[in-house]
């Protein structure tokens, strides 16, 4: 996963970003938000599968979510390469208030008009539902820096669904309120996103590769 040097001569900065592996929450359809669910033993097992991939190639450091099922996941990547894993609240997953622990249905039914706001991409207020634009800027933001601090090195972070998804609308230019085009990652998946060379603000990314498995080298 080190960067290769580019047609025109420079280095590539590259960040993997990388979702945690499954935990009980998402087996069950639950939302978990920021609450700190472990991850189950098919979520070790990807886990090992990815750390085993990795290993083939690291990448020059590991950035974790504090959340226990990323972190535990970044540790098993981690000591399969010999890379110690550092925390940043930066990555924590979409803060989901009242909703956290439950199925779609049951938020459904409880609150149908918020629901509906949900689902149709509005933001959902007085629940403490983070909302979309909020999410994208806190991951792009901290995404940004580690670009900035680690020119010609790749960074891994391991992080969670939505996060990652709204970080990597934010980072493409794309308008993070209401823009569903990414599609989400899987458990334990991952996505490769470098600097757009073209952009001499520095703010806009590409999307090198998205939604690997982790059995993929």
């Amino acid at each position: 996963m080190k960067p290769a040097a580019a047609p025109s001569g420079h280095v590539r900065t590259r960040l993997i970003l990388v979702r945690h592996g499954q935990t009980e929450y998402n087996r069950e359809a639950r939302l978990q938000g920021q609450i700190d669910i472990p991850l189950n033993v098919t979520g070790r097992r990807q886990a090992a599968v990815l750390a085993a991939t990795v290993a083939e190639n690291p990448p020059d450091m590991i950035i974790s979510s504090p959340l226990s099922r990323a972190y535990d996941t970044a540790r098993i990547v981690g000591e399969a390469s010999g890379l110690d894993v550092h925390i940043d609240e930066a990555f924590l997953e979409r803060g989901f208030g009242e909703w956290e622990g439950l199925k779609g249905e049951e938020i459904r039914r409880h609150w149908p008009h918020e629901h509906a706001d949900w689902r149709a991409h509005r933001g959902v207020h007085g629940l403490d539902v983070e909302g979309r634009p909020a999410v994208a800027d806190r991951v792009a933001s901290a995404c940004h820096q580690l670009v900035a601090e680690n020119t010609g090195r790749t960074v891994m972070v391991m992080s969670h669904g939505a996060a990652i998804t709204l970080g990597i609308t934010a980072m493409l230019g794309l308008e993070t309120s209401g823009f569903r085009g990414i599609s989400g990652l899987e458990n334990c998946h991952r996505s490769v996103i470098e600097p757009l060379a073209a952009d001499t603000s520095g703010q806009l990314m590409r999307l090198v590769s998205h939604n690997l498995p982790p059995d993929f080298i």
